[in-house]
Parts: C-alpha cells; sequence; structure tokens
C-alpha cells in the first residue's frame, strides 16, 4: 500500500464499495469541515480493472474502495469552487475482491453503523469471494453469532429484506418470519398487501405461525433429541419451539408420569397433577413435610411448562391434621365465650374511639403507624408498588440502568435494611416482616417506634416513590414542585430513539439539537440518517459541534409538544396537574374556641425542647 494524490477526474466509486449503485449520500456532516480544510483523511482505493487493457488495469485511473461520502464532498466543493482538488488516497493492490469489500465495510461500519440488510448483501458478497463467518467475525471484531445472525437474513423473501431495510417492519417480526417457510413468508406478504386482512407482527407472529400454541424447547422434561419431534428455530439460532404441540403434549405427559411415579418411590404420600385448565394457588394450601403427610402438586400450563410444588397440603387437611396429632383424638366443643358479640363490639368500638382521639396528640406516633399500614397492608389498607412495565425490554433496561432508579434503589436497600428485611426484597411495600405468628402491621409499628423522624422520613420517601403512579398528574405536580431539570437525570440512548419513528417528529428533533438550517437540508432523508444526525450532535461526532443536557421538549417539566396532532401523555398529566391548583379561600374563624379534652402529651416529643427522642417497644 503506498500513499498519492489523486485528480477527482480519475477516480470512481468501486463495485465493491458497500455503498455502490444507491443514491449519492448525505454528507451535510462532513461538508462544512471539507469546505473549510479540504479531505484529511485519505481515501482506500485500487487500480481500475480493464478487460480490454494491457496489464488488466486502466493506465493513471482509480477506484475507490472505501471513502465514497469524502469523494461526493469533495466534488460538491469543485463545482461551487471550480478549482477541483487532488485527494489523498492510500492504494490497495489490484485484484482482491474480498480484501477491496472488507476495507470498505470495515470503514462503514466505524463511520455509519450500516443497516443490517446492507451488512447481509456485504457479508454475503465475502462468502462469495471464499470468506468463512468465522474469518468475517474476526476481521470485523464481531461474535461468530451476530454474523450468522446478519447472513441468516438470505433465507428471508427478497421483499421481506426491502421491508426490513426501509424500516416498515421491525427486528422481532424480522426475527419471527426466519421461523417461517418459503410459503408461509408469502402467505405473510399477502396479508400485507390487503389492506383489509389483519397483518400479525411481532409476538402475534409467531402465534401466527404456530397456529396458535407456541412451546419453547426449554419447557420439555424429557431428551429432545432423543425423542425425533420435529423442531423450528428461528435463523439466528437463539430460540427453539415444537412443530407439533400435540407430539409435544404426548411426550411431555409421559414424562411427567415418570416424575410422578418417582416422588411415590420416594415416599410421598400423593402425588396430585393439576390440568391445564385448573391453576394451583399457593394461598389455598400450607407448607406441609413429606413425613405429615404433604403432597406433590404438579401444574401444567399453556405454555407446556410443568411446575413442581414440593410439600402441600389444603388448609382444611392441615387443620384436621395438626387437630389429630397426638393420637388422633378429636378436639372438644369449644365452651360458651365469656363475651357475646354485641358485648365485643360495644368494647372494641369504645376502645377505637378512645385510641384515635389519643393519635390527635401523638403525631409522631400516628406517623410511625401509618407507615406501618402502608408497607404491611391492612383490612383497610391496600397500597401497591408501581409495577415500572413497558412494552419493550430496551425500555426496562434503560429505566433499570439510568442514575434516578440507580439512586432510589440504594435508598430502598438501606430502608430495608433499616426495617430488619433483606435487601433483595423488590420492595418495601409488601415487604416480608418476621411477626413471630403475631401481626405484621403490629410488628413493623413497634420497630418503627425505636426510629427517630429522620429515618422515619426516609422511609416515607422510598414507600412513596414505589407506589407514585408513573405517567400521572402526581408525578407532573412533583416535577413542578420540585423543580426537576431532567437533564441531571436522564440523557437520550439508543433505547430513546429507538422508539422515535415519526419523520415529522425526527426533524423536529434534529432543528433541536442542530438548527433549523440542517433539519431543513435533512428534511426528505431516512429516519436512520436523521437519527444519527442527532447521536452525532449529542456525542460530538463526525466533527458535528457537541450539545449537552439536551432533554426533549416531552421529557421536560413543564413539558411541551413537537406537532399540534396531540397524543402526548405528559402534556395531558400537566393539564390534570394545572387544573387540580383550585385556590383555597383561609377558612373564616371560630366565633367561639371550642374546648375540647386536651389529649396525653406525645411521648415521642421530650417538652424541654420538642426534639424526637427514641421510644421502646
Amino acid at each position: 500500500m503506498k500513499l498519492d494524490f489523486i485528480p477527482l477526474d480519475k477516480l470512481a466509486v468501486s463495485k465493491a464499495n458497500m455503498r455502490y449503485a444507491r443514491k449519492a449520500p448525505d454528507v451535510a456532516d462532513i461538508l462544512p469541515t471539507i469546505r473549510a480544510r479540504g479531505v484529511l483523511v485519505p481515501l482506500m482505493v485500487r487500480p481500475q480493472p480493464c478487460s480490454e487493457c494491457a496489464g488488466g488495469n486502466a493506465p493513471g485511473l482509480f477506484e475507490i474502495v472505501a471513502g465514497s461520502r469524502r469523494y461526493h464532498a469533495a466534488r460538491i466543493v469543485a463545482d461551487e469552487t471550480g478549482q477541483p482538488e487532488p485527494l489523498p488516497c492510500a492504494i490497495l493492490d489490484a485484484g482482491d475482491d474480498a480484501a477491496a469489500i472488507e476495507a470498505s465495510l470495515i470503514e462503514n461500519l466505524a463511520r455509519l453503523d450500516p443497516d443490517e440488510v446492507t451488512q447481509w448483501e456485504t457479508f454475503t458478497r465475502l462468502v462469495r469471494q471464499g470468506r468463512r463467518p468465522e474469518e468475517i467475525a474476526a476481521t470485523f471484531g464481531l461474535p461468530d453469532l451476530t454474523v450468522r445472525r446478519v447472513l441468516a437474513l438470505g433465507n428471508l423473501l427478497p421483499r421481506i429484506r426491502h421491508m426490513y431495510a426501509r424500516e416498515a417492519i421491525d427486528a422481532a417480526t424480522v426475527r419471527h418470519l426466519t421461523l417461517a417457510s418459503k410459503s408461509q413468508q408469502r402467505d405473510w406478504l399477502a396479508l400485507a398487501d390487503d389492506p383489509e386482512a389483519y397483518l400479525p407482527t411481532g409476538h402475534q407472529l409467531k402465534a401466527w405461525l404456530f397456529g396458535g400454541q407456541s412451546i419453547p424447547v426449554r419447557h420439555a422434561l424429557f431428551d429432545v433429541e432423543a425423542s425425533g419431534l420435529a423442531i423450528v428455530s428461528d435463523l439466528f439460532g437463539e430460540e427453539r419451539w415444537f412443530a407439533d404441540a400435540d407430539a409435544f403434549w404426548a411426550a411431555q405427559q409421559a414424562a411427567v408420569e415418570a416424575r410422578r411415579t418417582a416422588y411415590l418411590d420416594a415416599g410421598w404420600a400423593d402425588v396430585v397433577i393439576v390440568p391445564i385448565s385448573d391453576q394451583f394457588h399457593s394461598w389455598d394450601y400450607e407448607k406441609t413435610a413429606k413425613r405429615k403427610g404433604g403432597r406433590i402438586y404438579i401444574e401444567l400450563r399453556t405454555s407446556g411448562e410443568a411446575v413442581f410444588h414440593e410439600g402441600y397440603l389444603s388448609r382444611k387437611e392441615a387443620r384436621r391434621a395438626a387437630g389429630s396429632e397426638g393420637g388422633g383424638a378429636v378436639p372438644a366443643k369449644a365452651s360458651r365465650p365469656e363475651l357475646s358479640g354485641p358485648m365485643q363490639d360495644y368494647l372494641d368500638l369504645h376502645r377505637h374511639a378512645a385510641a384515635r382521639a389519643a393519635l390527635l396528640g401523638a403525631p409522631s406516633v400516628a406517623l410511625r403507624l401509618l407507615v406501618a399500614h402502608a408497607i404491611a397492608a391492612s383490612p383497610y389498607w391496600n397500597v401497591r408498588a408501581e409495577p415500572q412495565s413497558a412494552r419493550h425490554e430496551a425500555t426496562s433496561e434503560s429505566v433499570e440502568t439510568s442514575r434516578g432508579e440507580t439512586l432510589f434503589d440504594e435508598r430502598r436497600r438501606a430502608v430495608l435494611a433499616l426495617l430488619g428485611c433483606s435487601p433483595d426484597e423488590p420492595t418495601v411495600i409488601g415487604s416480608m416482616i418476621e411477626a413471630a405468628g403475631g401481626d405484621p402491621v403490629v410488628a413493623l409499628f413497634w420497630r418503627l417506634l425505636d426510629l427517630p423522624d429522620t429515618a422515619i422520613m426516609d422511609v416515607i420517601a422510598v414507600i412513596m416513590g414505589e407506589s407514585l403512579a408513573s405517567g400521572s398528574a402526581a408525578v407532573e405536580a412533583v416535577g413542578l414542585t420540585l423543580g426537576l431539570d431532567m437533564a441531571d437525570w436522564w440523557q437520550a440512548d439508543p433505547a430513546f430513539l429507538e422508539l422515535v419513528r415519526d419523520r415529522e417528529v425526527l426533524t423536529a428533533l434534529v432543528a433541536d439539537v442542530a438548527g433549523e438550517p440542517v433539519a431543513t437540508a435533512n428534511a426528505r432523508e431516512k429516519g436512520k440518517t436523521l437519527k444519527r444526525i442527532v447521536t452525532d450532535h449529542l456525542e460530538g461526532n463526525d466533527g458535528r459541534s457537541k450539545v449537552e443536557r439536551w432533554v426533549p421538549r416531552w421529557m421536560a417539566f413543564p413539558p411541551a409538544a413537537y406537532t399540534e396532532r396531540g397524543g402526548v401523555g405528559t402534556l395531558n398529566a400537566h393539564a390534570m396537574a394545572e387544573a387540580a391548583r383550585v385556590p383555597v379561600a383561609p377558612p373564616k374563624p371560630p366565633a367561639a374556641p371550642v374546648a375540647l379534652a386536651a389529649p396525653e402529651p406525645d411521648p415521642a416529643c421530650d417538652p424541654a425542647n420538642g426534639e424526637p427522642v427514641q421510644l421502646a417497644a
């Protein structure tokens, strides 16, 4: 390889270049730099082949293997100035097509991250040149599985690949289409062409391919390879399913029956197979040891999974067994209670009235009792933690690794340790409180009485955060009240940009980070190009000015929209929060003071200085 300066009119894009035969690439990001400083990074070229020329190469002519965008940008500048400048070039040896294709893909992978269909086209050309998938993976520093996934796209009909390349279908749909035969792919395309037909995509597509029931191989209790059952796997090599659900269930039922026999031989009193139409509700059963007559329950699920519940009896049977221990004597009939039902009501209600009146003078005690009810629940409290569920797994991963969620999880673990719970509990609300047979609310109340007010406030902040509904007006009210700046807590990631599909919105995002001129110049570009421009500005890549602390309008407090079309949930929540700002007139003073019996002073406060003191349980 040698370096030289070659005139523009001696250069042409090579057929080995992965962007050959496509429209002129977008060069808006590099054009300003090339106007100011020219082409600084050498193009990769090789002598242009010519079958009719001596030596097989056209004298003085070269074809571009890598650097097509720099070449097109240089031509634009030459047309503007009328003074074409020769370009710096690294000249490869002639004739090695595989090396030229690799050079083109390596450079473009580093700069533009081409779509998977473009990678498939290039990888396929390398395979035709004699490269093995393992060699391709080693060349580009990719896992073997990634290369095989890309090559697997060759088993799809060309039209489906074209739809994927222009983002008409998503990756999940393509992945499931790789399970389909060619005839099934044609049937699916026929549905896509029929505006009146339902077109299954994503996970619905898998159900359509399997006729309603898809059973993963991982749920089999038997030796799958030895069974000889037909298996369908996606061409990415990660998931496998049984082609015949009836054949699977015949083999699975036989394996379940073998497990049942093994349990009985091991000394279990009974093994009950719970059919698919029923469910094993753990709250209707009690754990019971084998020596006390506990059973095995095998629960079969529609997914093909078999779940084994070892050592259970129904609550009625467990109570009967407990009563018959020690010779099988039947417990004597209970004697008449000391208090009648009406008398018990009388006592309970009077004690209740006195207790809640006393709480009026002990707010710190009431606060601890409130926290205990919120965590452990009671007949009149049902506090649930926000599930934080998302439609896309990438969204869940993005939230889990965010700064806000990481900080909240650290504080939650500290609160769990403070309350004597396992730090592995998923939430403080509903966490397991060791009550030694007593009421968990009261057990927690005793613990909270030993904690200072500052610790109680930490507990309150966590349980309020856990039960704060996502997307609600309450979130909006908190953000407005605390003056939240989302730039402190969030930055754009691939999961965010993947979810932006609307062209008008993408153009508006480009205007946000790059300015209106750049957005206008690229308004007709593909969504992938618009997303790359946004990413380059946020990361400061390819000579673009880096934009710090950018937050999309929807995410800010208060939020805003990019279009007039509506459908922005954060705006609706903001409107509800603002509508709730109803001014309340100050209450009128009473005509005369009302005399109330003074409750006992709060034992949690020192009368001398008002500071909280610790209470013994």
